[in-house]
């Protein structure tokens, strides 16, 4: 399925479902590598949990990561979005070495069952969409789902609070500071790195959190200063 393909499709989804969709168009090459930079680190076998994967932009770099040994549950809430990573990755050849290791769940994240389940989440939810109440359950449910040591990646379009504030009404100004405070908080506690993406349609920052302390005896790689994404690399 080509990059061209994926925006149609994300068109129509964003028109049908603004709110869910939170996207026009799928995510960069750029903005894939940055969500999946934790997974490619030299590491252990590991669980990978992927939300709201959309057409498959960034699950196509998180399996380019995958270890032989490696489980990647993509959940997505979009019926339509399903169907089309199915088929995607049923006949899609850059999915082809590790098609057996990747289950789609049909779901929200926040009825995945379990504590401490992934070694990884990758977090493709459009937050600033959400009233803070959700936005909490989905950080409560990536806190439980993440096994101690685990890091969290997400993003957000850059300044996309900030640009929306001075055009909404009072009603939703309040929702998005609110959301502001909710993920504000996080980001203090537990972000241990980020990287500004600026080849993607809008800009985004993608942050790394890591919501649980490792457990006794458990390698915690070290974090660089924040990265830039251009269109020739991290700069």
């Amino acid at each position: 399925m080509s990059y061209w393909t994926d925006c149609g499709s994300f068109i129509r989804e964003f028109r049908r479902s603004v709110r869910d969709t939170g996207a026009v168009l799928p995510s960069s090459r750029f903005l894939a590598r940055a969500l999946a930079r934790e997974v490619r680190k030299p590491r252990s076998p590991a669980r990978i949990l992927e939300v709201g994967p959309g057409t498959g932009s960034v699950t196509r770099a998180i399996v380019r990561a995958m270890l032989p040994e490696d489980r990647l549950d993509a959940v997505e809430l979009n019926g339509q979005f399903v169907g089309l990573l199915r088929q995607r990755l049923a006949r899609d050849p850059a999915f082809s070495l590790r098609r057996q290791q990747v289950e789609v769940i049909h779901a929200p994240v926040q009825e995945l069952l379990g504590e401490g389940v992934y070694d990884f989440i990758v977090s493709g939810l459009p937050m600033n969409n959400f009233p803070a109440s959700q936005v909490r359950e989905i950080f409560r449910a990536y806190n439980r789902l993440l096994k101690p040591g685990g890091t969290l990646s997400y993003y957000e379009y850059v300044l996309i609070r900030q640009l929306k504030t001075p055009f909404v009404n009072r009603r939703e100004r309040r929702r998005l500071y609110r959301v502001g405070r909710v993920v504000g908080r996080y980001i203090e506690a537990f972000q241990v790195s980020r990287e500004k993406v600026l080849m993607n349609v809008p800009p985004a920052v993608v942050r790394h959190l890591r919501l649980k302390p490792a457990q006794s005896g458990t390698l915690l790689q070290a974090t660089g200063p924040e990265k830039v994404v251009l269109a020739g690399g991290l700069k």
